[in-house]
């Protein structure tokens, strides 16, 4: 039997379909019920006529509860002013559950009370809609990576030692070996494959247990890291244009209806076009300077004043060459000025901060060497990772994309905690 679902309607218009599903709301006028359904693709309205129901199916209705499931029959006709455009005119419902009385009511919920019931919440619209855009952006990844040889490397998750700096990491016992550590990044593991593959890309959980209270940041997320044998920093911005430019075509193609549920400024996504504008960290540091911010060369960029120099721009911009100080240990120095890494950061318009960031990597085995004495960090953790300098080493780079920044970005909110189905923050570790 043909499964029918809400996101199908057009195709069935003039024809009777059944949707399985749960009532997201209801209302009446006279001998008229309507009901809104929702079945995980869309929501549609269905309408209830005394005369063409039984009296059965028609008081009905009036036990339906918030959430309750059902399956509803009936036939498909073009609605404009309906959810999604098409309506159902209703000759058959059976109840499956009758839901308890709903925690989640249309009045206004504290954020709290509204993350403790993480688990309903995502059965709202908005919710619902930014679930479906961060499925979108995670399926336009692996689609161009995919499209362009890249071969998918999984990177683990327990690692021996730091990737981007031992403050921020969680610690566990691994059985008789000693210390184990959720991974900060794939990248490390993404260099071996690149070597050995050309061309890669490593998708999955990362952690950083950073005490970070901001409107930007999770204790675990996700990210894409690819990395490519023989690239050079400017090959390496140049994938990440195409790459962004990629993702949000495809969104914006394949998710109007939830943007539109999200009220998104689509004219902002649609100048997300290649070329974006590059600029030094040190030209970066003058428009700060320009506006009025007291910036030492040297130091990192805050949220504050990557939103200033994102806002000089009408579309993501890459920043690059910054202090080697502020860069991690595997980052190339630049030849010209070794004061500076040959690494890049994208920052997203809108004030939403770094999303990708990335560098060349440090090909030649003394200078690593060296770096890892520098950071004080185990050379025995990196001899593996020194193998890749020893044997047949190649100039590479690569760089990381925050799938939950993404979201953020793409959807227009303010946190990222709606960006991921159960966030994981310093204060919160449930449901």
């Amino acid at each position: 039997m043909t499964k029918h679902y809400i996101e199908d309607l057009s195709k069935y218009v003039g024809e009777e379909v059944e949707i399985k599903g749960w009532l997201y709301n209801k209302r009446s006028s006279g001998k008229i019920r309507f009901v809104i359904l929702r079945d995980g693709t869309g929501l549609a309205q269905c309408v209830i006529v005394k005369n063409n129901v039984t009296e059965e199916v028609f008081n009905s209705f009036d036990t339906l509860t918030q959430e309750s499931s059902l399956i509803l029959k009936g036939k498909v006709r073009k609605e404009d002013r309906a959810p999604g455009g098409y309506e159902i005119e209703t000759t058959d419902i059976r109840i499956v559950h009758i839901a308890s009385e709903y925690p989640i009511t249309p009045k206004e919920h504290g954020i709290e009370f509204l993350s403790d019931l993480r688990h309903l919440w995502l059965r709202s619209a908005k919710q619902h809609a930014i679930m479906r855009v961060r499925h979108e952006i995670i399926r336009s990844i692996r689609e161009f990576f995919d499209n362009r040889g890249f071969t998918l490397m999984d990177a683990p998750i327990f690692t021996p030692a730091a990737c981007e700096g031992t403050s921020t990491l969680f610690e566990t016992e691994y059985f008789d070996l000693g210390k184990a550590y959720l991974t900060q990044s794939g990248q490390l593991y993404g260099e071996a494959g690149a070597m050995a593959f050309g061309k890669i890309y490593v998708f999955g959980p990362t952690f950083r247990a950073e005490k970070s209270k901001t409107r930007r940041h999770l204790t675990e997320f996700w990210m894409v890291e690819p990395e490519v044998a023989w690239n050079d920093l400017n090959d390496n911005m140049e994938l990440a244009e195409d790459f962004l430019e990629h993702i949000v075509t495809s969104v914006l193609k394949n998710r109007s209806n939830e943007l539109k549920v999200l009220e998104r400024n689509t004219e902002k996504l649609e100048k997300v076009k290649k070329p974006f504008p590059r600029v030094a960290y040190t030209e970066a540091v003058e428009i700060l300077k320009k506006n009025g911010v007291d910036f030492q060369w040297g130091n990192d960029f805050g949220g504050t004043d990557e939103t200033i120099i994102s806002s000089q721009f009408d579309r993501p911009v890459i920043v690059h060459r910054y202090p080697t100080e502020v860069k991690a240990f595997y980052m190339k120095r630049d030849p010209e000025n070794p004061k500076v890494a040959l690494a890049m950061d994208i920052l997203a318009p809108e004030g939403y901060g770094e999303i990708v960031g990335g560098s060349q990597r440090e090909d030649d085995y003394d200078a690593l060497v060296h770096r890892i004495k520098e950071h004080n960090l185990p050379m025995e953790a990196f001899e593996w990772f020194l193998d890749l300098r020893r044997y047949g080493s190649v100039p590479h780079a690569g760089f990381g994309l925050g799938i939950e920044r993404t979201v953020s970005w793409i959807c227009g909110l303010e946190h990222i905690r709606e960006t991921i189905p159960f966030p994981r923050m310093i204060y919160r570790l449930t449901p």
